[in-house]
Parts: C-alpha cells; sequence; structure tokens
C-alpha cells in the first residue's frame, strides 16, 4: 500500500492536491508534528526520521522531501499524466522545475521572508527578484510551467506563494498562475481537508 504522511496547513499539503489529481489508490495518513505556535508534537505514528511530513512509504521504498516524492508518484501513476515520463517531451523541464524548488526556490524565499542577505546567498541560489523574473519569463509563453501542460511542478513551484501572497505583489503573471492553479479542484479539495482537519485540532 502507498501511504503519504500528512500535516494539515503544512508543506505536505501540496501532495495531498498531486494525489487528488493522480486519482490513484493511495492512503492519506494524518500525523501531527511539532508548530510554530507551540502546539502539536512529535508523532509516533510518523515514520520520518526527523517527525516531519511529507514522507511516503510504497511496500520497501520510503521517500522524504516533495520534490522527490512528486517524481516518484507521477513516474507510478503515469496515466493521470501529471509529469512526463522518460523519453517523453518536457521530462527534462519536469525535472528541472522539479529541482529548482528545493534548490532554489525555497531556500530563496526562507531567506527573503527572514530578512537575511548575503552576497554568496546571490551568488550561489539566486535573489528573490531574479528568481521572480524567471518565473514570469517562463509564464508568459504558457499557463504552466510546461507550457501547455499543467504538472506536478505546478503544484510544487506555486505552494508557497499561497501561504505567502504579500511575495506576489508586483508580480501579475505568476499572481494569475497561482490562482489558475488554486482553482483546479484537486487544490480546492486539498484546502478542504486540511481546513477540516485543523478544526478537528482546535
Amino acid at each position: 500500500m502507498t501511504t503519504l504522511f500528512h500535516a494539515y496547513h503544512t508543506r505536505s499539503s501540496a501532495l495531498v492536491t498531486l494525489v487528488n489529481e493522480l486519482g490513484a489508490q493511495i492512503e492519506i495518513r494524518d500525523v501531527s508534528i511539532p508548530r510554530l505556535d507551540g502546539k502539536g508534537g512529535r508523532d509516533p505514528a510518523n515514520p520520518h526520521p526527523e517527525g516531519k511530513v511529507p514522507y511516503l512509504t510504497d511496500g520497501a521504498e520510503s521517500l522524504h522531501e516533495r520534490g522527490a516524492i512528486m517524481l516518484y508518484l507521477t513516474d507510478k501513476f503515469p496515466k493521470a499524466g501529471m509529469g512526463p515520463l522518460a523519453g517523453e517531451a518536457g521530462r527534462g523541464a519536469y525535472l528541472s522545475w522539479l529541482s529548482y524548488y528545493q534548490g532554489v526556490m525555497e531556500p530563496v524565499i526562507l531567506l527573503k521572508m527572514s530578512g537575511l542577505s548575503h552576497p554568496y546567498f546571490d551568488a550561489a541560489l539566486r535573489d528573490f527578484d531574479t528568481m521572480m523574473a524567471r518565473l514570469t519569463e517562463v509564464l508568459k509563453q504558457g499557463p504552466w510551467l510546461l507550457g501547455e501542460r499543467y504538472s506536478a511542478a505546478d503544484i510544487l513551484c506555486s505552494s508557497p506563494f499561497g501561504w505567502l501572497p504579500s511575495l506576489l505583489e508586483g508580480y501579475p503573471t505568476i499572481h494569475a498562475w497561482v490562482e489558475r492553479c488554486n482553482a483546479r479542484p484537486a487544490a480546492a479539495a486539498a484546502m478542504a481537508r486540511d481546513a477540516e482537519q485543523a478544526a478537528r485540532a482546535a
């Protein structure tokens, strides 16, 4: 059985959206995690070695990190078309965006939100405006990161802006893309599920 360990209103919410898009038999198992407001705590039912989410188990396989989990799932359940397969057009761009999010976007956004800056960060990772200019350039060529094809890369790369909408000020092309992503039924269902879980935990 393929199982996704998830906690509401966290990075793993994007994985719930993907599971909905895939329409696959994947169990979503809710666990608690330590939260910034002091609520929650490490859940012994969560097999993640650091007590975090998301975490995916599939028989003897186990995965952490959203980009890796998304790639694994879109390869495992190809009928939904949520990621180009090996040898298929767009595969290179797809892999690049999944890695770009993990290696560039999330660190740059965290630095932006924390107010930290240093020439080393800009040289190694890119600065925030350069990152946003890159996204804008690509999205002006098509409604999605892969052009006409919506993919798990859109779910992953748009996800932080749902939590931090202030970052979208001055970037109308990216703002419109995030709205398109969030308007999909799979995303709306994931947000509704999270809201229900949050209400139960309140």
